[in-house]
């Protein structure tokens, strides 16, 4: 079992994803949105048994959404300072469409202008990551420790997304890797979570929306990782604009990765 205050959020976000996924997977089906990022029946179906289910258990707390519009979403990050729901109702939505069983349910509470608790769930597996603040982070209950993993970053594997990088940057990688091999899955939340559960070593992308790494950035930080942005400063930022992350679990590694990548010092950036 989770610790309160998050157990009620991990069942809600784990019922409702059992129910509505599953007869979905593989739809083959959607449309673009103006960004060019596909939406299916199941993102919408997702966004919208959340919601409602989130206001009806907290109603004082507002939700944001990554299928909302634009203004819907800036009026509700407003209320991050008291308490907004942070949703990505479906992390992986071109895997799901085509049955790459490589997708995520992403639930995060903003409070006070920080990530307060976070919830990922990977209905192909039935894991469910989740972490409290100042608490620690869980995986299906059990808790996520720090682990020295021992392998420098030459012989580990990262998660890049490439094309999100710089042209500079990713000619950069891939002509002198300082890994031994690269993974690159389409899911941005289930990446932090392998990441926070040691199934890779360092972790690379250029633009992240807040939806998509709320939770599991709160996730790997609890689970003793480590993140920066490209320039240097936190990942999380309560704004709408994207966000690059660099993050690695093991510090050794982390202190090798953001050297190599020409990291200043953590600054606020």
């Amino acid at each position: 079992m989770f610790p309160e205050p998050i157990n009620e959020l991990a069942r809600i976000v784990r019922e409702i994803a059992d129910r509505e996924l599953p007869a979905r997977f593989c739809c083959h089906s959607g449309s673009r949105k103006a960004d060019g990022s596909l939406v299916t029946e199941a993102d919408l179906v997702m966004q919208s048994a959340l919601a409602e289910t989130l206001q009806r258990h907290w109603p004082d707390i507002d939700i944001l959404g990554e299928e909302m519009d634009l203004p819907a979403q800036q009026k509700a990050l407003q209320q991050a300072g008291t308490g907004v729901w942070c949703i990505d109702p479906l992390d992986g939505t071109s895997n799901f469409s085509i049955g790459v069983p490589y997708y995520a349910v992403s639930v995060a509470l903003l409070r006070d202008n920080q990530i307060e608790m976070g919830v990922v769930y990977d209905p192909s597996r039935r894991e469910c990551f989740a972490a409290v603040r100042a608490q620690g982070a869980w995986l299906n209950g059990q808790r996520l420790q720090r682990q020295q993993l021992s392998t420098p970053l030459s012989q580990g594997m990262a998660l890049i997304d490439l094309k999100r990088l710089s042209g500079e940057l990713a000619s950069r990688l891939a002509a002198n890797p300082p890994y031994k091999s690269q993974r690159s899955f389409g899911a941005v939340a289930l990446d932090w979570c392998w990441l926070a559960a040691g199934r890779c070593h360092v972790y690379l992308h250029g633009r992240q929306k807040l939806w998509d790494y709320a939770a599991g950035s709160l996730i790997l930080l609890e689970a003793g990782g480590s993140a920066v942005t490209l320039l240097g400063g936190p990942v999380f930022s309560p704004t709408l604009q994207p966000r690059s992350s660099v993050a690695a679990l093991d510090p050794a590694i982390f202190t090798q990765w953001t050297e190599w990548l020409q990291i200043p010092a953590e600054r606020n950036a």
